[in-house]
């Protein structure tokens, strides 16, 4: 349903409160011409894990994760295994 909106002094369009918090992908088709599209984004800096090998190993990591916990590590043991 079209809606006629104004552009504050600020440059934000208000949506409506239904939309607050939300993210929105803003397609700028031509000047003045815009698509706005509601949705979930995935921020550069975690595009890398979401490739289907990478999300696989990912996967598989955090499985073996959740069935070994964390256990305590003796640190003078460790560092003679290491030669020091």
């Amino acid at each position: 349903m079209p809606a006629v909106k104004t552009i504050g002094s600020s440059g934000q369009i208000a949506l409506g409160k239904e939309y607050a918090g939300r993210h929105v992908l803003i397609d700028e088709l031509e000047r003045g011409v815009w698509v706005v599209k509601l949705g979930d984004f995935i921020p550069d800096s975690e595009r890398w894990l979401h490739p289907p090998s990478v999300k696989t190993d990912v996967e598989e990591a955090v499985a073996w994760a959740e069935k070994h916990p964390p256990r305590g590590t003796d640190l003078k043991r460790f560092s003679r295994r290491l030669g020091r």
